[in-house]
């Protein structure tokens, strides 16, 4: 098949793009590399450097590459940059991935495929782990964001008869995530104690987050290229993890570890979160395959951390 991954010199993307190379798909990619980058690129695939925010340049790729399917992962996805940058997070995620379904329609994709969240679109939900059936709730910008961009997919798949799949990530973590940025708990840890640094943990350290490794939610983006109908599942492990859990974890790799040190809890950011997974199991025979701590040994190892 033809596919077009938008984002994909990012850390998630990439990975996406590697799997379906190696399917014997055709892949082009286009990515801003505002956080992806080159190195990122699987050398098979016909890479365009846009930005999904400018609609003439979107429509011409588009045109060019007919493409089948579209997976899109372009996106700001940090909470606190949304926050600080709410104006810029809508530009991008919101009037981006319009602009992307406005060029799509004029091609007859089959399926479109996107990347939204699990992890703060339900915000402090009620029942945890979190069934995609319960209130959306963002409390950020970039939550709101996701919120949204599901409802144009939506939308526009009705209107112009093409099918979607809406996956609800939990918290992601593996190789490619940049360990300078402000999410990405797992990579800014390992990071900052394989250089013997203080690690920062927001609050008290009783916040949670339902971690997941990368090869889980590769398998779900390709399992979903045999499914046809429309479909809105959660990506995760339906286990809340302390972000104490988290760190004590993660220095298993770093014996000479420094204790961390506590801020306040940044603007926007769910206190607990997980994901129930159910769907995806029942609709794509979907199952993570990675427990935290051999994702979290393996991530290390790769790194060349130990």
């Amino acid at each position: 098949m033809r596919i077009l991954v938008t984002g994909g010199a990012g850390f998630i993307a990439s990975h996406i793009t590697d799997t379906y190379i190696k399917a014997g798909h055709t892949v082009s990619v286009i990515d801003n590399l505002y956080h992806g980058t080159r190195r990122n690129l699987n050398p098979k695939v016909k890479f365009y450097k846009a930005d999904i925010r400018k609609l003439d340049i979107i429509k011409q790729i588009i045109k060019r590459e007919k493409p089948e399917i579209i997976n899109h992962h372009a996106a700001i996805s940090e909470v606190t940059q949304s926050m600080r940058k709410p104006l810029q997070t809508l530009d991008v995620n919101v009037t981006g991935t319009a602009n992307l379904l406005m060029a799509a329609s004029s091609v007859k994709i089959k399926k479109i495929i996107f990347a939204s969240t699990g992890g703060t679109i339900y915000g402090n939900a009620k029942t945890i782990p979190t069934p995609e059936t319960a209130p959306l709730q963002p409390l950020s910008m970039y939550a709101l964001s996701k919120q949204l961009g599901e409802e144009l997919i939506q939308y526009y798949a009705k209107t112009y008869k093409f099918s979607y799949a809406i996956f609800r990530y939990g918290n992601v973590f593996g190789e490619r995530q940049d360990p300078y940025g402000e999410a990405g708990v797992i990579a800014i840890f390992s990071q900052l104690l394989h250089n013997k640094k203080t690690v920062t943990i927001f609050g008290d350290g009783t916040k949670t987050r339902d971690y997941i490794y990368i090869p889980d939610v590769v398998s779900a983006n390709n399992l979903v290229l045999r499914h046809d109908h429309n479909i809105i599942c959660n990506i995760g492990r339906g286990k809340p993890i302390s972000d104490s859990a988290i760190y004590q974890t993660v220095r298993k790799s770093f014996p000479k570890a420094l204790a961390p040190r506590f801020a306040n809890v940044r603007l926007g950011e769910v206190m607990h979160s997980a994901i129930k997974s159910t769907l995806a199991k029942h609709v794509l025979n979907w199952k993570s395959q990675w427990s935290l701590t051999a994702g979290i040994a393996d991530y290390t190892k790769k790194m060349n951390y130990v």
